[in-house]
């Protein structure tokens, strides 16, 4: 996870349509725009944007695909959570209909109950395999009681693992409250975490997908 900037050169609670902060947010989104076209040579985005194809995200949580679990009378054990994940991506002719697959962490590294990677089940299908990089929200200091990302520590590791694992995009999601403010120090750290986090992905040629959430 980032840590917070010593410095502030300007109140963290300014109104984010202060010229100081629409300025910040301009300069950090045109990077991110910058970096998310030197993947275009690897042949990723034209993969994922195929016409009349969508991108599946089975990118839940343990947790969230637990709740998924009770409300059909099943515990949230990792057998039941790979037989769930498992209808999913071995759906006959999905690839004709999905063109991208995000995963959870602990998706990307099962198999079948046959033994076949559930990587492997998305390429036969000619999906590209992508992968939830963050580590969900958390509290931010000093914010109007509002959030930020975390998942920035190990995540130049983490994605090189992830590729070799057959990962070939990513998605970041970061959320921003709208009831709560949203307060200039939030916008500010939401916008640091997509750039940090885009620069971050972009080394270990993995494309970059932001999910800037307003709430």
């Amino acid at each position: 996870m980032g840590s917070l900037s010593h410095e502030r050169k300007y109140d963290i609670f300014a109104p984010p349509s202060s010229p100081c902060a629409l300025k910040y947010i301009e300069h950090h989104v045109s990077k991110l725009d910058t970096l998310a076209g030197i993947s275009i040579k690897y042949g990723v985005e034209k993969s994922i944007a195929s016409p009349g194809h969508g991108i599946l995200a089975v990118d839940e949580s343990n947790a969230t695909c637990g709740k998924r679990l009770a409300s059909i009378g099943l515990e949230n054990t990792e057998q039941n959570r790979q037989a769930y994940r498992q209808l999913l991506l071995t759906t006959s002719g999905l690839g004709a209909y999905i063109s991208g697959a995000i995963l959870y962490e602990e998706t990307l590294y099962q198999s079948t109950t046959d033994g076949k990677k559930f990587v492997d089940c998305l390429h036969h299908e000619k999906i590209m395999p992508g992968i939830k990089v963050d580590k969900g929200l958390v509290p931010l200091p000093g914010s109007n009681n509002e959030s930020w990302c975390q998942g920035l520590d190990g995540l130049a590791s983490r994605c090189a693992e992830y590729y070799k694992q057959g990962a070939r995009f990513a998605k970041w999601r970061t959320a921003v409250s709208i009831p709560s403010g949203p307060s200039t120090l939030v916008i500010r750290e939401a916008a640091w975490g997509l750039a940090r986090y885009a620069a971050i992905a972009q080394v270990q040629i993995l494309y970059i997908g932001g999910d800037a959430e307003t709430v």
